[in-house]
């Protein structure tokens, strides 16, 4: 007896907890309608949108018929007695180009929006007063909520050079964005172990570069390499045994997207409202492309291959030649990649470019001697330049890691800050756009807790430090803080072999990233947000997001 009244007093909670009102991001408003009766939606139940809305009526539409099956009917033509009634309606004129307003009444739910944009947002927030069980019918509390993001820039990254990730769940990805209201997906397309991108114009850059051979075991250094040291001295790397033979684990890895595929994730993004900026990275991190084109890089007469190993890649030649002929093939490259992307940038990468490999390449200091250019940063800038202006001419802009403000900041460039918020800052004061994206607390690739399930990075970024994250400064004043454009958080895949363990890492810390993004900063409650998690784990098991049940205790 005594149990049957604990699940009785369970599942009662769980009802109850059902109509309050649990959202992340937090709104900028929420009025909570204590007499007002529920509106019910059942198979009776119709959708209404003026000319705009589509999007975010589909997005409701399908979510509807995948978590509960249930498929309601459209109609275009408004009937203002009409009942049991979802309305999207775009209105000009609203403060925000991004506000919506969203009211539940008992005959209809109505969202009034400034654009078809603001409306998708109204969606998803409709979606997290959804019950989190199956049910009939759908009882959604009353209330009435008025609401827009604090910042332009809500973004988060996904490498799929490390460890490739097919198009079904690079979609299901961006479906995680769109439900946390993140308008920016920036996808991390090449690096030293794959490059993951078809280029017509070269085909060897996915016929060699896009499979590696195997990984190593565990954190770098590897298991089995412990006794493989490296030194990264002014002109050298000294490598010591000198005969070392780095041990993998054999097992190839491959995979590429055909330039198909990739429109139809472009596509896909679209209809969700976010916008997915591609990474090229130039002139380091580019042992594939090098693996396949060796005469770009600065030793053409080595062996590259496509790194199997982790760790900092300056320890190895993986930095391009700065010469008229690897401009060239970067042009192509780059024309085919824009031609694809509607989006206005690029990202070029532009970090961990060791010096030394320009050092000691006769050619390179042939360059930098006709060029005026005195050191290997200003090469290093002059290669950015050079790559700026072409962009550029194509009407987009380059967004580069805070290594490109070395040698002087090209014109029109966005500054990403990944090693702490020192760039980010510089930028701003120098008036350039600036997305915060500090290592220590935004890459979601390092541990959540002390003792991790399964391997991550070597570095610890709990819930609570990046929900306390704040992406202005306090080095900024009111002028150059308007130049910190968002934030951003990132996942690098090394230790990321699945899609399971893409969600475990990024859940509940992306719920964390969109409420400082979007909600307004005098409203921020750790604890609060923690109350309106257990209701969001809910909403996960529903759609089958894997998470760590830790966070179903007090004790994280």
């Amino acid at each position: 007896m005594k149990n049957i009244i604990l699940a009785l007093l369970f599942f009662t909670t769980i009802k109850l907890s059902a109509q309050e009102i649990n959202i992340i991001p937090q709104p900028v408003s929420v009025k909570s309608v204590p007499a007002g009766v529920p509106f019910k939606i059942d198979i009776t139940t119709s959708f209404y949108t003026d000319l705009g809305g589509n999007s975010a009526i589909s997005f409701l539409d399908n979510y509807l018929s995948q978590y509960y099956n249930l498929k309601l009917k459209w109609f275009k033509n408004p009937e203002l007695k009409r009942k049991n009634i979802i309305n999207v309606i775009i209105k000009k004129g609203l403060n925000n180009v991004n506000q919506y307003q969203l009211t539940v009444e008992q005959n209809a739910i109505t969202i009034t929006a400034n654009s078809d944009t603001a409306a998708f947002y109204g969606i998803q927030t409709l979606i997290q007063l959804l019950p989190t069980v199956k049910s009939t019918p759908l009882n959604i509390p009353a209330v009435e909520i008025t609401d827009y993001p604090r910042f332009g820039y809500r973004g988060m990254h996904l490498d799929v050079s490390r460890h490739f990730f097919d198009v079904a769940f690079i979609k299901k990805y961006i479906d995680y964005l769109a439900l946390h209201k993140m308008n920016y997906f920036h996808w991390h397309l090449t690096d030293d172990h794959g490059w993951r991108i078809e280029i017509k114009k070269y085909p060897k850059l996915t016929e060699i570069g896009a499979s590696r051979k195997g990984s190593i075991i565990g954190l770098w250094p590897g298991k089995g390499n412990e006794n493989i040291k490296y030194q990264v001295l002014p002109n050298e790397v000294k490598i010591t045994p000198k005969d070392a033979v780095i041990k993998t684990d054999g097992i190839p890895h491959s995979g590429y997207y055909t330039q198909e595929q990739v429109k139809e994730v472009i596509d896909y993004a679209a209809k969700r409202y976010i916008t997915i900026i591609p990474e090229i990275e130039m002139p380091a991190h580019s042992m594939a492309l090098l693996a396949a084109y060796p005469e770009l890089g600065t030793e053409p007469n080595s062996k590259y291959e496509v790194a199997q190993t982790w760790g900092m890649m300056n320890k190895y030649n993986n930095v391009l030649q700065a010469s008229d002929t690897t401009f060239k093939f970067l042009e192509n490259v780059l024309a085919e990649v824009m031609e694809l992307f509607p989006a206005p940038y690029i990202h070029i990468g532009g970090d961990e470019a060791s010096k030394i490999w320009w050092k000691k390449s006769l050619l390179s200091q042939q360059i930098m001697k006709a060029n005026g250019l005195k050191t290997e940063s200003e090469l290093q800038s002059y290669f950015i330049r050079r790559m700026e202006k072409f962009v550029n001419s194509k009407g987009k802009t380059i967004i580069g890691w805070n290594e490109i403000l070395q040698g002087g900041l090209a014109p029109n460039a966005i500054v990403m800050s990944w090693q702490g918020e020192k760039g980010g800052i510089e930028a701003a004061k120098q008036q350039h756009k600036a997305i915060m994206t500090p290592e220590n607390i935004m890459y979601f690739n390092h541990a959540q807790f002390a003792k991790e399930d399964s391997l991550t990075a070597n570095k610890f970024s709990p819930l609570v430090n990046v929900y306390n994250y704040e992406p202005i400064p306090t080095a900024l004043n009111a002028e150059q803080a308007k130049y910190i454009w968002g934030a951003q958080g990132c996942l690098w895949s090394e230790y990321i072999t699945n899609p399971a363990k893409v969600e475990y890492l990024l859940f509940p810390r992306l719920d964390a990233l969109s409420e400082i993004l979007w909600s307004p900063r005098e409203k921020r409650n750790y604890a609060d947000f923690q109350k309106r998690l257990k209701m969001q784990f809910l909403r996960y098991d529903l759609m089958g997001i894997t998470y760590s049940k830790r966070y179903l205790s007090n004790n994280y």
